[in-house]
């Protein structure tokens, strides 16, 4: 729809009425009213002042205010951490947040918003030891840490403000409040004492350049070449072996049985083999070097195997995997070194598989899950396993060959040592997908380590189910958006390992144990001292413990205690803070469970998951009602943001160069259930949706300015038949808008509102509206009834818009509403509550009869153009139409009577009746009438008032008259 103040699309003279503006005027002027509402946004130039304005007004209190004592809805904010400028990511998720917010606000609902950020941890550990060295006392880490999370928070907040979002930004949640800290602490007690934290060890991801164990979310997978390599290990019971394979003795020669790897740097650590049951395994006769040889291999894989050994051979015998359980092999380097002159027993194990390698796997306990869980089942003590690999990533000084080595330097001595002693039979180059540190980008490694744990299957004190089973049937209860996300979660709690809870770090939450110094056992007065560690926490942060004196709490007994120094988990710090804010530092504001969690899709690994967790062990139940999850963004290509690509975009320069209001859109009209994409040109084609949807709010406020409901309102019964089935129209969108905003939904909403403002107001509506509301009387009911209808449509539209275009319902507001109703509302839209639109009689019938009268008039619209590119007419105010319809149509536009051609934008329109629709046809006729000066209709009656010679006769009962008899539109 063209802007009121450029010439009309239906070519009304765009001249100003003298008492409407003060501008040189026509003798005869038409009601062209001005609004004070800039048709430019010059979003980046005046957002900012809106921004300072919403903190200097406490526009955030203000809605609090106006919204209490509704039911509330909580949207618990996943904190950013605190470190580094926001990007894309972070500006998508706020916006989502701050538009649910708002939406649920005027829903009716007290929702309110606490954001908060993720203070501990490692990265900031980085940033310290990168400006201030290693080797830093711990306290010194720790007063340095806290500073530099208190900057970053800084830095961070004010681009969140900068991009529209309302919240309680002078009082956040921070995980290292020191109240927080001191209810972390006693959240670990609670789970403690209902039975779930254990203490062992246990392979664990660890990260040799963190020094620490990870959890799961902090793995990622990239691509690595590692040496695969088939090694043999001697056999050692041949007597058994042989009665395995049902013989009475073995042939003559020297026997392996062959076991395939890709990590060279785990056969210094192996203590036993694994078999499938159910599989076959063969004993194969061959030859090497023209010397006897015995292999044991699985039987389906015998010939890619000799085929890869470059051996010929046969398979003498065979038997189950069973049958070779509790043998024992010797270590491939027994006899290179007594260091290594030890025996490998075999074990069953079900996820032995045949789909490549020989069908038997080698264990190193203290490398591998399955490899340890095997072990253990089979009765190997913590103390029997073999862990020479340290926390460096080199192997410690006692391991014969290799010792000092880093693991990936090892490789190759290793494969040369096994090729020395005869136990290598194949080396080959083999690229995998292996995991790395999401941090270093650096291969990390199963490592056990004496770690604590919150088991996932032990069944806790009070005889509740598992934490697994707990979770599991939490998912169930919880509302997923989109739906996949449900089966992402559930498979990752069904299959996770128990969760190390504890880290090797200095700046985080501690768990404050004291632990014996013979037994290992916690002091048996754990619970009570942890809650007076809480206390001193709360009152000067995680620092109290560090500087506590064991004797303090423990008296005499402290010659007897270590203090324990690990750190917990940093996905346990945002993991709890259902307890430590919703239940804790902010819990007048907020309540537990909350409504819905809402975090990017790689959050069913992490704040999603810890949730979970945390909230099914101190709960039973999910700390949320609904989950939320939105995609990545990614270039125009689809490729995602990295620095190598110089492909990201800066939220601060879209903000700074086309305004935040031009993001916030593209984060409503982007289906966030996928990947969301964003490029130049995306900017560009949102920046000129943006520019129709404010023409359009110009459009409507500038006629609208001389309106005042109270005294011009026509009654809804009295109204024109067209602008009540405007306002029906503007009802069915809103309804339908609202119900999207109930699913979460903005990219619906975003298209929807495009379309109303372009086709349904634009390029109908107003498009006809404009004659009568710059032509008719000031006061004529005709020019009121249009006024009353955009009225109300202004109201709804303006509100449902506000979630989404907050600075310009914002704006746009603070012209329409009169002063009594801006006071009323605190001077915010954001106070307000959708708007109730006035019932209208018979609406679903009029909105079906102007849809058809639509389809009539697009018909006429094509024929029109024709004529015009033909020259036959200028504008179509220069027509005159017949219409040949058949019954049904021909009743729907003589229903219309006169006021057809303003429906049409024709000077004269002329209805007449065939018999089918075969026959229905539109002929289209230039005008042969003099033409309006004012109203620019071609009419027989222009200059039929001698003192008025260049004015049609409406236009005369217009300006001096009774003005013109109008009843549809």
């Amino acid at each position: 729809m063209s802007d009121q103040t450029s010439k009309p699309e239906n070519d009304k003279p765009a001249k100003p009425q003298s008492k409407l503006q003060n501008k040189p005027q026509s003798k005869y002027p038409v009601n062209m009213t001005e609004t004070p509402f800039p048709m430019r946004g010059d979003l980046a130039k005046r957002e900012p002042q809106w921004v300072k304005q919403w903190q200097e007004k406490k526009v955030y209190e203000r809605i609090r205010k106006a919204s209490k004592g509704r039911p509330k809805f909580i949207l618990h904010d996943g904190p950013p951490y605190a470190n580094g400028e926001i990007h894309l990511g972070h500006a998508v998720n706020k916006i989502l947040k701050d538009m649910i917010v708002k939406a649920r606000n005027m829903a009716g609902f007290d929702a309110p918003y606490v954001p908060g950020w993720d203070c501990h941890g490692m990265p900031i550990e980085i940033q310290i030891e990168k400006k201030y060295g290693k080797n830093l006392p711990v306290a010194e880490v720790q007063s340095k840490a806290r500073a530099y999370a208190n900057e970053q928070i800084d830095l961070q907040r004010k681009d969140f403000i900068r991009l529209g979002v309302l919240g309680e930004w002078d009082n956040p949640y921070l995980t290292m409040a020191f109240g927080n800290e001191a209810d972390e602490l006693r959240a670990l007690g609670a789970i403690l004492e209902k039975g779930y934290v254990y203490r062992g060890l246990k392979p664990v991801n660890w990260c040799f350049d963190c020094g620490s164990a990870l959890a799961e979310a902090e793995v990622e997978y990239q691509d690595k070449r590692d040496p695969s390599i088939d090694v043999g290990f001697p056999f050692a019971e041949p007597d058994k072996i042989a009665a395995a394979f049902g013989l009475a003795s073995l042939p003559a020669g020297q026997g392996y049985v062959v076991i395939w790897t890709t990590t060279p740097w785990t056969i210094p650590s192996n203590q036993a083999l694994n078999v499938h049951p159910e599989v076959d395994y063969a004993l194969v006769q061959t030859t090497r070097n023209g010397a006897p040889l015995l292999l044991i291999l699985a039987q389906d894989l015998v010939e890619d195997s000799l085929q890869r050994f470059g051996l010929e051979g046969k398979v003498i015998a065979s038997c189950k995997g069973e049958a070779l359980a509790l043998i024992n092999f010797k270590h491939p380097l027994a006899a290179s070194d007594p260091g290594y002159n030890r025996l490998s027993p075999v074990y069953l194990g079900d996820y032995v598989t045949t789909d490549s390698g020989t069908g038997i796997v080698h264990s190193a306990p203290a490398y591998g899950i399955e490899d340890f869980i095997s072990c253990k089942a089979h009765g190997m003590k913590d103390d029997d396993i073999i862990s020479p690999v340290m926390g460096d990533g080199k192997f410690a000084s006692w391991l014969p060959f290799f010792a000092g080595m880093t693991i990936w330097e090892a490789s190759k001595p290793i494969c040369a040592k096994l090729e020395e002693a005869g136990a290598l039979f194949k080396l080959v180059m083999f690229d995998h997908s292996y995991m790395h540190c999401w941090r270093h980008k650096t291969p990390i490694i199963y490592r056990a380590t004496s770690q604590w744990f919150a088991s996932m299957d032990n069944l806790p004190k009070d005889g509740q189910p598992s934490l697994r089973a707990t979770a599991l049937q939490a998912i169930e209860e919880t509302a997923f958006f989109p739906a996949w996300g449900k089966a992402r979660l559930h498979g990752m709690i069904a299959n996770r390992p128990d969760w190390t809870l504890s880290r090797q770090r200095q700046w985080g939450v501690p768990m404050a144990f004291f632990v014996h110094k013979e037994s290992g056992q916690l002091h048996p007065r754990t619970p009570e001292l942890l809650e007076q560690i809480a206390q001193r926490v709360e009152q000067s942060g995680i620092e109290a413990w560090q500087a506590l004196d064991p004797k303090e709490l423990l008296g005499d007994d402290a010659v007897n205690y270590l203090k324990n120094k690990d750190t917990l988990d940093v996905w346990f710090d945002s993991g709890s803070t259902h307890q430590t804010v919703l239940r804790g530092s902010h819990a007048s504001q907020l309540q537990f469970p909350a409504d819905l969690y809402l975090e990017g899709s790689d959050q069913h690994r992490g704040w999603f998951h810890s949730s979970l967790l945390t909230s099914s062990m101190l709960n039973g139940r999910a700390p949320y009602n609904a989950l939320l999850t939105h995609g990545f963004v990614v270039d125009g290509e689809g490729r995602k943001m990295s620095k190598s690509l110089k492909n990201g975009v800066e939220p601060q320069k879209v903000a700074d160069s086309l305004g935040a209001e031009i993001l916030r859109l593209w984060v409503a009209a982007s289906d966030y259930s996928g990947e969301i994409t964003i490029s130049d040109e995306i900017l560009k084609r949102v920046t000129e949706s943006y520019r129709r949807i404010r023409n359009t709010l110009r459009f409507l406020l500038a006629n609208t300015s001389d309106f005042d409901p109270l005294k011009d309102a026509v009654p809804i019964a009295d109204l024109l038949e067209i602008d009540r089935y405007a306002i029906a129209s503007m009802a069915q969108l809103q309804a339908d808008i609202l119900q999207h905003y109930e699913t979460y939904e903005f990219h619906p909403v975003i298209s929807k509102l495009q379309m109303y403002c372009s086709e349904d107001l634009g390029g109908f509506y107003l498009d006809i509206l404009k004659d009568r509301l710059y032509t008719s009387g000031v006061s004529s009911p005709a020019r009121r009834s249009a006024q009353t209808a955009i009225w109300h449509i202004t109201q709804a539209l303006l509100r449902v818009m506000a979630p989404t275009l907050s600075f310009t319902a914002e704006e746009a507001w603070s012209f329409f509403a009169s002063p009594e109703a801006f006071a009323a509302s605190d001077e915010t839209i954001f106070t307000q509550t959708y708007y109730t639109l006035p019932e209208i009689d018979g609406a679903a019938a009029l909105i079906d009869k102007f849809s058809a009268l639509r389809a009539v008039r697009a018909d006429v619209t094509k024929q029109l153009e024709e004529v015009r590119v033909a020259g036959g007419i200028g504008s179509s105010l220069q027509a005159e139409v017949e219409i040949k319809a058949a019954p049904a149509k021909h009743a729907l536009l003589s229903s219309l009577g006169d006021d057809l051609k303003f429906v049409l934008i024709t000077s004269s329109a002329t209805v007449s009746e065939v018999a089918t629709e075969a026959e229905e046809t539109i002929v289209v006729t230039p005008s042969a009438q003099q033409k309006c000066e004012r109203c620019w209709h071609y009419r027989a009656d222009v200059g039929s008032h001698p003192e008025h010679p260049g004015l049609c006769g409406r236009c005369v009962a217009n300006l001096f008259g009774d003005g013109e008899d109008r009843h549809f539109a």
